[in-house]
């Protein structure tokens, strides 16, 4: 049998939710462990996931097995959004180990995007990667992302200072809206 992929927004008002995501992270806390930031031990429980998905600046989507708040095997944030004259915001996605490679970081990169011009106006959207982590790189240029610099020690990422390349992807060129 053969379940259903759905990507949506996340709902930080349902409890379920934060439940399925710390679950998901601490599934996959191994497997990102090269990739990701240190977390601490809370950012694994409920309590965590309700503080990650109640903060107000940010807009989750989440990437699901079945149906709503059985399992989710992805998610992406578009944080640090600044509207006025910049209208731009950062990108940050993860898949689990078990659906890596399948399209989905894609599918949920776009996803973002759409959200990111048709609801929020943004106009554009950036993201960074580990200057190896090439399949993340796949993803951003598939998705219309170009590259536009390398931060050195950008991330403290497993145990170190560690250089990024930085990508953005403009969304449309329209002015700000007036007001």
């Amino acid at each position: 049998m053969t379940s259903t992929i759905t990507i949506r927004p996340a709902v930080p008002e349902d409890l379920a939710e934060a439940d399925a995501l710390a679950a998901a992270l601490l599934r996959n806390r191994a497997y990102m462990a090269a990739t990701e930031p240190h977390r601490p031990e809370g950012y694994y429980t409920r309590e965590g996931q309700v503080a990650r998905l109640n903060d107000g600046g940010r807009r989750w989507f989440a990437v699901e097995r079945g149906s709503v708040g059985e399992r989710i095997v992805g998610a992406a944030i578009l944080s640090g959004i600044v509207l006025g004259p910049f209208r731009s915001g950062s990108l940050g996605y993860w898949v689990a180990e078990e659906y890596a490679g399948r399209g989905l970081a894609t599918a949920l990169t776009e996803e973002v995007c759409r959200a990111a011009r048709e609801e929020l106006g943004l106009h554009r959207v950036e993201a960074s990667t580990l200057l190896d982590n090439h399949a993340s790189q796949r993803v951003l240029a598939k998705c219309g992302f170009v590259p536009i610099g390398t931060a050195p020690n950008y991330l403290h990422i497993d145990g170190a200072w560690r250089d990024h390349h930085l990508f953005q992807r403009v969304l449309h060129d329209d002015p700000p809206p007036r007001g």
